[in-house]
């Protein structure tokens, strides 16, 4: 398909569910086009409709194979589902590594499934900056679920309750996740909690410590309580018993307000985010990355101060 692709084509085969059209439109976005800012003003009267559900956890909890898992089951229920498989990218190309693609195999031909691996880029965070925009072509796209994971990089993973309805939280026994899950700030973000890989030695005790600490938490009056959940999701059990929970949290966040608080909240970051990249943008036009660096200088001399300084760097936005 051509670079040039006409944007309202584009979105109208993305509506009638071509894969091909999804994916060049998810192109644009990574690409950061100069056609992304109408892309987005043509998709925005179709979003607002897909449940967000972000799995996060430690590498080897099995991110990829609940992923596959709870595709075949929300498929089951007739729902169309959408995977954004955050991977680590590249050292060279900076492109995704598309390891969670080959092993959502499985569904690769099910037109009801789309399937996409997104590069990290070096962000710390396990989302890429593109993310929010990716979300948003699937969602207009028609996906009633879409299933965010990410790249599994330990204590930076709290990222993701940023931009999904719903986190779910993978850990598995013998890997030190209570501990690891208290230091990470993971109990802070899960909606719900599975311990993964339950038939291994020591997964009662991890799921134990994981609802002790979770009742420890202060939560007000009517707030959500995470469950905890156990699979095997290479062999599918369990995974029902997650999906319904997933169904239950957007129910009490959709009638509780807090689905809306978190969408607002999504938004908010987002537009900081494209706020911030027009300003650099902006600074790069004007020659202000010159004066920046005469400033620095000014800074690391005792000349000036970091305050003083970057006073001088907006003023030259004015």
């Amino acid at each position: 398909m051509a670079r040039t692709s006409d944007v309202a084509t584009l979105v109208s085969q993305a509506r009638e569910g071509q894969p091909r059209a999804v994916a060049r439109l998810i192109s644009l976005v990574e690409d950061a086009s100069p056609q992304l800012r109408e892309v987005m003003a043509s998709l925005q009267p179709f979003t607002g409709h897909a449940h967000v559900v972000g799995i996060t956890g430690a590498p080897g909890v099995g991110k990829s194979t609940s992923t596959s898992a709870l595709v075949g089951a929300l498929r089951a229920q007739g729902k169309r589902v959408g995977v954004l498989a955050i991977d680590p990218s590249s050292p060279f190309s900076g492109g995704a590594l598309l390891g969670d693609r080959i092993r959502m195999q499985e569904h690769a031909t099910d037109p009801g499934v789309y399937i996409r691996s997104m590069a990290s880029r070096g962000h710390l965070g396990g989302l890429s900056w593109s993310t929010p925009q990716a979300l948003r072509v699937l969602d207009a796209a028609g996906c009633d679920v879409i299933i965010l994971e990410t790249v599994g990089v330990g204590q930076s993973e709290i990222e993701v309750v940023g931009v999904a309805d719903t986190v779910l939280v993978l850990l598995a026994p013998g890997m030190g996740d209570g501990i690891q899950a208290a230091k990470a700030g993971i109990l802070e973000i899960g909606d719900v909690f599975v311990v993964n890989k339950a038939d291994r030695d020591g997964a009662s005790a991890t799921s134990r410590e994981l609802r002790h600490m979770i009742s420890l938490a202060d939560r007000p009056e009517g707030a959500w309580r995470p469950p905890v959940l156990k699979t095997i999701a290479s062999q599918g059990e369990g995974i029902p018993k997650v999906v319904d929970e997933i169904a239950a949290h957007f129910a009490w966040a959709s009638e509780s307000g807090e689905l809306t608080k978190r969408r607002e909240r999504r938004a908010a970051d987002e537009i900081e985010a494209i706020a911030l990249a027009a300003l650099r943008s902006r600074m790069a036009d004007l020659g202000s990355n010159e004066l920046l660096h005469d400033l620095a200088t000014q800074v690391v001399q005792g000349s000036t101060d970091p305050y003083v300084a970057a006073d001088q760097l907006i003023a030259t936005l004015d």
